[in-house]
This record gives C-alpha cells, sequence and structure tokens, in this order.
C-alpha cells in the first residue's frame, strides 16, 4: 500500500439518515463499519505555518484505533482533492505529547459518528456530527459522479469545504460561541445508537 493517495471526496448535506441507508443498500453499497465514535484534533504550530500553507496535521481517534494524517494543499474544482498520508499509531495522547514537544498545539478539535459503506470501487461515509448530519463519496472522480447520481444527490449539493470551514459557517449562522465542533460544546445530545 502506497505511504500516501490522493483524497477525492465531496460532502452532501443528509436529511434523513434512514433514506440513506436504504439507498446505500439499493445501489449495493454493504456497512463496513458500524455507526462508531470519532474524535479528530488538528494542530498547528503557534505561527500557524500549516494552515497558511493549506495543510492539515490530524491526530483521530475511531473506536478504539488511533491515526495520525497530514493533508497537502489540496484543489477544489467540482471535486476537492489533495494528497493525503495517514498511519496507524498504536497511542494518540504520547503522540500528541511528542506534537507539543516540537512546538505543535491543537487549535480545534471536531467530533462525530461514522459509518462506512462501499461497493468495493470507492467509499461513502455518512457523518452524524453535532452540526448536522453530512456524507462524504471518495473514490475516482467518475465513479463519484456515479454514485451521487444512484444517490440523488445534485451537483449544485456537492460540498467540498471541510469540516473546521463548515463549524465556522454554522457559527456565523448561529451566533454560537463554540470554539469546537464537539457534541458538548455545540450542545446537541448524542443519540442513541440505531437498531
Amino acid at each position: 500500500m502506497p505511504a500516501h493517495h490522493n483524497e477525492v471526496e465531496i460532502k452532501f448535506s443528509v436529511a434523513n439518515l434512514k433514506e440513506l441507508s436504504r439507498k446505500l443498500r439499493a445501489a449495493k453499497f454493504r456497512l463496513v463499519t458500524p455507526r462508531t465514535h470519532e474524535l479528530n484534533r488538528l494542530y498547528d504550530f503557534p505561527d500557524e505555518l500549516l494552515r497558511q500553507r493549506g495543510e492539515l496535521l490530524r491526530i483521530r481517534k475511531y473506536g478504539p484505533k488511533w491515526t495520525v494524517t497530514h493533508k497537502s494543499k489540496g484543489k477544489v474544482g467540482r471535486h476537492k482533492s489533495r494528497r493525503e498520508t495517514e498511519t496507524a499509531v498504536e497511542d494518540g495522547a504520547k503522540l500528541a505529547a511528542i506534537f507539543s514537544a516540537l512546538g505543535l498545539q491543537p487549535f480545534f478539535a471536531y467530533e462525530k459518528f461514522r459509518a462506512e459503506w462501499s461497493d468495493g470501487a470507492g467509499h461513502v461515509v455518512v457523518d452524524e456530527t453535532p452540526i448536522g448530519n453530512f456524507g462524504e463519496i471518495e473514490g475516482p472522480p467518475r465513479w463519484i459522479e456515479k454514485t451521487a447520481r444512484a444517490l440523488g444527490i445534485t451537483p449544485e449539493k456537492y460540498i467540498t469545504a471541510n469540516y473546521a470551514s463548515l463549524f465556522q459557517q454554522w457559527k456565523m449562522q448561529t451566533g454560537s460561541n463554540a470554539q469546537n465542533m464537539t457534541f458538548q460544546e455545540v450542545g446537541r445530545k448524542r443519540s442513541a445508537p440505531r437498531k
């Protein structure tokens, strides 16, 4: 497996989670990972060097698993595309301590419940976040278009913003003073797992 790959994706808003699950099954997707809690922390230097370069450095805990990810500055057109390098980490708290020793600081946290679906050619993830529900379609550009059509998502509904940007937009719309996109700060209750 290569050390890095080009991530090509779109996001879309999800009004009805059950309806999206039905459409995914009808399109021959299978549930790869059931609804799992995910916590992400983004890191940068005090002078925001990474953000200025359009890069992202993230520690993620997805269920019991930890990963560290670097994303390069992306290209945004119809889809968002950027180089992503990711690897598993044994202990995210120790990695955060290493980052701190190197002068990196956490500047934004966001959490969600994520379920992953696949048809073997790409992935659709369903994210339940404190600011609403979103889907992501990730794979080759033509496959993204075909999958979006199968799910009834038209190009004008494509979202290429990341969660930090979506959170800032949400804050402007709502007047919230939350600093992180977490259930506790936003005040949206975590719903119980669906059966």
